[in-house]
C-alpha cells in the first residue's frame, strides 16, 4: 500500500541534452548514478520542451502553462510570483517545500520565489566556483566550493531536517550551463581522449531556412578564451581548428556532467540509506536539450531534436516499473500536473498541462495527444541571432515555421526576416538532414501537419503569430 502523500525530490539540470546520458546510450560519456533512476524507473524517449530557452521552460514547468499564459517568454521576461504554481498547490496540501540552486526566473519584489518554505538560489545564472547565493531574508552570501556540490549539500540538509513529513526538494543545477568549468575532481577527466564527434557534426545546413543558417551558434562562434579557456593554437586549418574547438568545448561539458552524476548519487545513496526511497518520487530532468556539435552547433533554440528533447527519468517504487521506457509524448508543462497527481494533491482546472501518471503505471490512454505544440519568441537575440518560430511534431514528422517577427517582445530584435517553412520526415531522416518542404511527395503531410498547427494554436489559446492558413 502506498503512502497517499509521496515525497517528491526534482533534480532539474540546465542545458544536460539526453546525449550525454548513458541510459540515452550517449556515444560520448558514462552517468553511472542517472542510469540507476533510470534502471529504477521509467526512462522517456519523447519529452520535450514548449520553448527551448531556460527561463520560459521554467515556468512552463512550474504553471503549468504555456509561455504566452504565464507571460515569460524570453530571457528578458521574469516570472510574475503571485501567479499559480503547483509548489503552491503543494504547500497548501501540507507539504514542506524547498528549493535550491538555479531560479533564473528574476529576483525583488514580484519576483523571488514563492510557494517554497526554504528557499536559496543563484542570481541569474550565477558561478561555478565559489558562488554567491541569494538567502530568503533579502542578504546574499558568498560560499567556498563548487556549485553542484553546494547546492546538494543545501538539499540534503532540507530533506534531513524534514524527513519526518511529507516534503518536496526541488534541487536545481546551473551545470552544465556555459561557460563549462568543472571542478578540480573532474578536471583532468578526458585528457588524452578524443571524444567522437556527432554524426550530423559536418551538416553545412544546405536546404535549411536562411535564417537558421545565419545563427551564431557554430563551432567557430565559441570564446577561445571564455569558452574553450585557450587560445587557438597556430598554424590550424579551418577543419582542425573547428575539430580542436569541438574537443575543448564537449570535455568541460561532460566534466561538469560528471559532477552532476556524482552528486545525483549521493543523494540517492542517502534516501536509499535513510529507507526514504520506497516512498519518493525521483525525478531528472533539464530545462531543455543541447547541441553537442550537433548540426556542427552547440547552445538551443532551435526545434531541431537535440535541442527539442528534455531528458526525464522518474522512479516510484511500487507505481513505476523498473527499467520501463515509454515513446509517449508529454511536454514540460505536463511536468506539474503529473506531480501533483501522484501525491493525491488536486490539480487546477486552469492548468494547460496533463498528467501523466497513467503512462508512469503502464497503462494506454486511449485520447493520449500525438502530437505537440512549439514556439521560440526571442528573434535575432543579441548572442546567437535565434529566429522566431512555431512548429508541429508528431511521432513521424516535424514542421517549423520560421514566423521570423520580433512582436515586441522583450529581447527580441528586428529586422523582420520573410517566413520560411521546414519540415522533416523523422522515420526517413531521424538527424532532420533533409529539408522536404517543397517535395511533391510530402505535398499531403505538409497540408495535415499544417492543419495540426493550427489545431494546436488554437488548442493552446494562442493568437500570435496568427495560425498557416
Amino acid at each position: 500500500m502506498k503512502n497517499e502523500h509521496p515525497n517528491l525530490l526534482f533534480i532539474m539540470a540546465d542545458d544536460h541534452a539526453t546525449h550525454a546520458i548513458s541510459a540515452y546510450d550517449s556515444r560520448i560519456n558514462q552517468t553511472p548514478h542517472l542510469d540507476r533512476i533510470a534502471d529504477e524507473g521509467m526512462r522517456f524517449d519523447a519529452a520535450f520542451c514548449t520553448n527551448s530557452i531556460c527561463s520560459p521552460s521554467r515556468a512552463a514547468i512550474l504553471t503549468g502553462t504555456y509561455n504566452h499564459v504565464n507571460g515569460v517568454t524570453t530571457l528578458d521576461t521574469h516570472l510574475d510570483n503571485t501567479l499559480w504554481t503547483f509548489p503552491k498547490s503543494l504547500q497548501e496540501a501540507g507539504y514542506v517545500t524547498g528549493l535550491f540552486g538555479k531560479w533564473h526566473l528574476g529576483h525583488g519584489p514580484g519576483h523571488d520565489p514563492t510557494g517554497f518554505d526554504s528557499w536559496r538560489v543563484l542570481p541569474d545564472q550565477g558561478d561555478y566556483h565559489d558562488p554567491t547565493f541569494l538567502e530568503q531574508d533579502g542578504t546574499s552570501s558568498q560560499r567556498a566550493g563548487y556549485v553542484t556540490d553546494i547546492i546538494t549539500d543545501d538539499t540534503l540538509g532540507f530533506i534531513q531536517a524534514h524527513g519526518s513529513r511529507p516534503w518536496a526538494a526541488f534541487l536545481h543545477h546551473k551545470a552544465p550551463h556555459r561557460c563549462w568549468e568543472p571542478d578540480d575532481k573532474h578536471a583532468t577527466m578526458y585528457d588524452g581522449i578524443d571524444i567522437p564527434e556527432p554524426i550530423t557534426f559536418g551538416d553545412d545546413l544546405v536546404g535549411r531556412a536562411d535564417v537558421v543558417r545565419a545563427t551564431k551558434m557554430r563551432m567557430m562562434d565559441l570564446d577561445p578564451i571564455r569558452d574553450l579557456k585557450s587560445a587557438v593554437p597556430e598554424g590550424l586549418t579551418l577543419d582542425e581548428e573547428i575539430s580542436w574547438r569541438y574537443q575543448r568545448y564537449i570535455k568541460d561539458y561532460l566534466r561538469v556532467v560528471a559532477s552532476i552524476d556524482d552528486n545525483v548519487g549521493r543523494i540517492l545513496d542517502y534516501l536509499d540509506e535513510s529507507g526514504l526511497s520506497d516512498n519518493t518520487i525521483v525525478v531528472y530532468s533539464s530545462d531543455q536539450g543541447f547541441f553537442l556539435g550537433d548540426h556542427g552547433m552547440f547552445d538551443k533554440r532551435l526545434m531541431y531534436e537535440e535541442s527539442l528533447s528534455m531528458p526525464l527519468l522518474i522512479k516510484y517504487p511500487g507505481v513505476v516499473v523498473p527499467g520501463s521506457v515509454s515513446d509517449d509524448i508529454v511536454v514540460n508543462v505536463d511536468f506539474g500536473p503529473t506531480f501533483l497527481d501522484l501525491m493525491n494533491v488536486p490539480i487546477p482546472e486552469h492548468v494547460q498541462g496533463r498528467s501523466f501518471q497513467s503512462i508512469l503505471r503502464g497503462e494506454t490512454t486511449a485520447d493520449w495527444p500525438q502530437s505537440m505544440y512549439y514556439r521560440y519568441w526571442m528573434h535575432h537575440d543579441e548572442a546567437h541571432n535565434t529566429p522566431a518560430h512555431y512548429g508541429v511534431r508528431t511521432r513521424t514528422h516535424k514542421l517549423i515555421c520560421y514566423y521570423n517577427d520580433p512582436l515586441d517582445q522583450p529581447g527580441a530584435h528586428g529586422p523582420t526576416d520573410p517566413v520560411e517553412w521546414e519540415l522533416f520526415d523523422l522515420v526517413a531522416d531521424p538527424y532532420e538532414i533533409d529539408n522536404v518542404i517543397e517535395d511533391p511527395a510530402y505535398v499531403t503531410v505538409r497540408s495535415e501537419l499544417e492543419h495540426e498547427l493550427a489545431r494546436l494554436h488554437e488548442q493552446v489559446g494562442d493568437t500570435a503569430p496568427p495560425p498557416p492558413p
